[in-house]
């Protein structure tokens, strides 16, 4: 059984390099192999370049587009290195018979939850210049760091789904932060569990003095913070991203931060990744840019691994993985 499978790890910098076991196993199953492309391949190109494999561990790019799909040859299993799957098409994994299974969200929360704060901190304290300073033995410049607090603050987060949720708790509990949540698909008690407000995006954006973006990317809320929502904000406001850069619309935002409307942001994340030296939000002295790393914990890592090599195990025992978010209707008859 195992000489048939062929596994793929698509464009994942991380997957096996820190846990070798992962490996291991996988190539219990049969031939793996790693591939890196262009995260804008088109869907018949990569097809073509993963012809004959029948499982891939996916990381957040390339897409596997409806062309991909009509374009590949058998492929039981996608199984997302990560909980986004916006770079795959459901629909059209459902008509080629393709299950899609994503990582438990709990195994991120922590991980992505705490980086969103530490982002924020870092751009409202000034601790990535402040730390310059002194790497070019400037430490008597240091009145020119003076930050703000966060503690007591009102802060926004939009979307209190799994990670969203955990930020409202460390922002609410941790930091005596006034917590309001805009998530149209999240009911007033369920967020207030999570010791935050619901409120309309409106105000939310109104009221606070920094917002933690934390929604998952849909076809509803693409560019969702443009130039009319950035005119609504607070003068001086810090803005952490560390869901999709997409939910952002960059050139809305650098008019803004040219303005000086914006204080501060952070992002893990970019509507095109990776991203490069070149990108105009390294323009500006009060930005930080994280690659994606978010989810990077030891402990994190090891169990999105172990998620990862579980489904390619269970489709090779004809078991339905954990968490698929697309599953084959013919896949168990």
């Amino acid at each position: 059984m195992s000489g048939h499978n062929k596994i793929a790890i698509v464009n994942s910098s991380s997957f096996g390099k820190i846990f070798p076991d992962h490996l291991k196993r996988l190539q219990q199953l049969g031939e793996v192999q790693k591939f890196t492309f262009d995260s804008a391949i088109d869907g018949k190109t990569l097809a073509e370049e993963l012809k004959g494999f029948n499982m891939i561990i996916a990381s957040v790019t390339p897409f596997f587009t409806q062309a991909f799909f009509d374009h590949k040859d058998e492929l039981k299993l996608i199984t997302r290195h990560g909980i986004g799957f916006n770079n795959v098409d459901l629909k059209a994994a459902k008509q080629h018979n393709t299950i899609v299974s994503i990582v438990p969200a709990l195994i991120e929360r922590d991980a992505v939850a705490e980086n969103n704060v530490t982002n924020l901190l870092t751009v409202m304290r000034q601790t990535n210049l402040a730390y310059q300073s002194v790497v070019q033995d400037k430490w008597e410049e240091r009145a020119q760091f003076v930050g703000h607090a966060l503690g007591g603050k009102t802060v926004g987060v939009i979307g209190i789904g799994n990670i969203g949720s955990r930020v409202a708790e460390i922002l609410h509990y941790g930091f005596r932060c006034e917590v309001l949540a805009y998530d149209p698909n999240k009911e007033k008690v369920e967020i207030e569990a999570f010791g935050a407000r619901k409120v309309a995006l409106d105000e939310l954006l109104a009221r606070a003095d920094a917002i933690c973006i934390c929604a998952s990317l849909t076809d509803d809320n693409y560019h969702m913070l443009s130039t009319k929502e950035f005119a609504k904000m607070k003068d001086n406001v810090y803005l952490s991203n560390t869901a999709r850069g997409a939910l952002i619309e960059e050139a809305a935002l650098i008019k803004a931060l040219e303005a000086g409307k914006i204080a501060g942001f952070a992002t893990d994340v970019l509507e095109v990744e990776p991203g490069r030296a070149g990108h105009s939000y390294l323009d500006f002295e009060n930005v930080i840019i994280t690659p994606h790393t978010s989810a990077y914990t030891m402990e994190c890592l090891e169990e999105m691994g172990n998620k990862c090599v579980a489904d390619c195990e269970r489709i090779t025992q004809g078991i339905l993985p954990n968490r698929a978010v697309q599953s084959s209707s013919s896949y168990l008859n």
